[in-house]
């Protein structure tokens, strides 16, 4: 079985890896060299050198707004949807009445697409906001705090899943060995619990740190409209689209570049994440 598994390997993987480098490999090289260019379509690019990745930061002052932006809503999100997952996780698997169901609910919003939330939570905050006279669109501060309670709403039953696969493959034992030397709840949360999910929270960790900075479409459709709250993702599609006052050509290099800058920075963020919880892990 060993020899034929090893024969005809490559006949399985090539269909795998076919799918890669037409639908991410390629592409990628191709918006690389074309951030280097300007262009209309993707044939007929000018060789500008440096120029699109000057203008992100001299002529073009939204980009760094935006990474602002994005950093800080990252980082609130990250850090609020694993602490409220993981805490409805150890509430649910401690046997519970009605623990399906309340794990079915938390679950569903995950199911719904990012434009019809999006539209969803402005019906909602507006229709709270509205008796004061705000509108979330345009107020930067709600906007950005509409943008965490939509993505903590759509990403926590996720996790919470992970998390409580977690929990549910911790031996009982350590838990009771724990409790005969007399360890508190407490205690043994972050000396048992907490350790032996550790690769949950690695997978938790990555998905939610990339997944809240490449927000696109909930952004889009809860407060598009305005440049005050738009992440870096959003700020993107407004290069290509939106701009005014440069050629047609000059503001698809620059906004390829920022895509560019974009996919480095997530790649760079998510390795040293996986990097640091893996040895997390391996300490534990």
């Amino acid at each position: 079985m060993q020899k034929t598994l090893k024969k005809y390997f490559p006949v399985f993987l090539l269909p795998t890896l076919l799918s890669f480098a037409i639908s991410f490999l390629v592409p990628f090289v191709m918006g690389v060299y074309l951030s280097f260019t300007e262009f209309k379509t993707v044939s007929d690019g000018k060789w500008v050198g440096l120029d699109n990745y000057i203008r992100i930061f001299t002529s073009d002052k939204t980009f760094t707004d935006s990474l602002w932006l994005t950093v800080k809503f990252t980082v609130v999100s990250v850090i609020t949807i694993n602490l409220i997952a993981f805490s409805i996780a150890l509430l649910l698997t401690k046997g519970l009445k009605g623990t399906n169901l309340f794990r079915t609910v938390f679950f569903m919003p995950n199911l719904i697409g990012g434009i019809v939330l999006g539209h969803i939570w402005s019906l909602i905050i507006n229709g709270v906001l509205g008796y004061f006279g705000v509108d979330i669109t345009y107020k930067p501060e709600y906007g950005f705090w509409g943008l965490v309670v939509l993505m903590n709403w759509q990403l926590i039953g996720y996790m919470m899943i992970i998390y409580i696969a977690g929990i549910q493959n911790i031996p009982d034992y350590l838990h009771e060995a724990a409790a005969i030397d007399g360890a508190s709840p407490v205690q043994s949360l972050f000396h048992i619990t907490i350790p032996m999910v550790m690769p949950s929270v690695t997978i938790c960790t990555f998905l939610t740190l990339t997944n809240s900075f490449k927000v696109f479409d909930q952004n889009l459709a809860l407060n598009g409209k305005s440049a005050e709250t738009s992440l870096l993702a959003l700020d993107i599609f407004k290069t290509f689209y939106d701009h005014t006052g440069l050629k047609l050509a000059q503001w698809h290099g620059t906004g390829q570049a920022k895509a560019v800058i974009f996919s480095i920075l997530v790649a760079v963020i998510a390795f040293i994440q996986l990097r640091a919880t893996r040895q997390k892990e391996v300490e534990h």
